[in-house]
């Protein structure tokens, strides 16, 4: 089984007219394939996954493996519900796809316990032959995958190889690589990319890359061939965008810096989310002057 790491993005998904807009969701893909990343991330959280239709979720999968197909750029589908069973359907459709691996949030609203979690993973993982990577977002899920639930996971199932960590914690990413080498800890903050890199992280998922892609490509590649001081220095340039990204609840601010660089035609989101605020956008709007967005 290969290991899924290095530059990784969070791909947003584009409406146009309430639906999925299909082709501007391909060449988006086309453009992060033509500047660096590794990795595409369909129907993550961020692709506002949770308010997709089973259907939808299935076509943005989909259109993402037609896309990477022959380019070298591996497909890390979304297939995280807080039902298990809806989980498993994804996961099942993604590899059937031909998904290269998948991406599982922690079951949201319910707050399992740990043993309920271990459940979920284990039957989720165990439904697929492909690699399997862990999401840990407790801020946005209300549960935790704490350090020994992930471990067990990685122990005992053999397609788990790795965990998005986005606790913000770099001492729960030490911890775990400290106890298992071979868990591959993709950082989930874009905040702190470079640290976590610096500290054993072999790859990044992140928000940032859907407008930023070249910027985060080279940061991973840099401290990949131990260039760290590019890494560091790009993570600096970084800090003031990877801030404003975050004003109102991912994906919100991202789609609509991605609108105001022309990377997208439409500003739509599926309620409950909605359009930021005006000071939101005029802060993006000054913010991304800062930065060279290549479409």
């Amino acid at each position: 089984m290969e290991n899924i790491i290095g530059a990784m993005t969070a791909l947003i998904t584009p409406f146009k007219n309430g639906k999925v807009d299909t082709e501007k969701y391909e060449s988006l893909i086309k453009r992060q394939i033509e500047q660096g990343i590794d990795v595409v991330v369909p129907v993550g959280t961020t692709g506002e996954s949770a308010t997709l239709s089973h259907e939808e979720h299935r076509l943005c999968i989909e259109i993402a493996v037609a896309t990477c197909k022959n380019t070298g750029v591996k497909v890390l589908a979304g297939a995280g519900s807080n039902a298990t069973h809806e989980a498993v359907g994804i996961a099942k459709h993604a590899q059937k796809v031909g998904a290269d691996g998948l991406l599982s949030v922690a079951p949201y609203y319910n707050k399992p316990t740990q043993k309920g979690i271990y459940q979920h993973y284990k039957t989720i993982a165990s439904s697929v032959e492909i690699p399997f990577m862990l999401y840990n977002v407790p801020g946005r899920t209300g549960v935790d995958i704490e350090a020994d639930t992930a471990i067990r996971l990685f122990d005992d199932v053999s397609n788990i190889f790795a965990i998005k960590e986005a606790t913000g914690s770099l001492e729960r990413a030490i911890e775990l690589s400290s106890k298992r080498p071979d868990f591959c800890v993709i950082s989930g903050d874009d905040a702190i990319d470079y640290p976590m890199l610096a500290n054993g992280g072999k790859g990044i998922i992140s928000v940032t890359a859907n407008l930023l892609p070249n910027y985060k490509s080279k940061l991973v590649h840099s401290v990949f061939d131990k260039e760290f001081d590019t890494a560091k220095k790009i993570n600096d340039e970084l800090y003031a965008i990877n801030k404003a990204l975050f004003l109102e609840s991912n994906p919100v601010p991202i789609k609509a810096a991605m609108y105001i660089a022309g990377l997208i035609d439409t500003l739509e989101y599926r309620l409950p989310l909605t359009p930021p605020s005006k000071e939101t956008m005029k802060i993006l709007e000054e913010v991304i002057k800062g930065y060279e967005v290549i479409k």
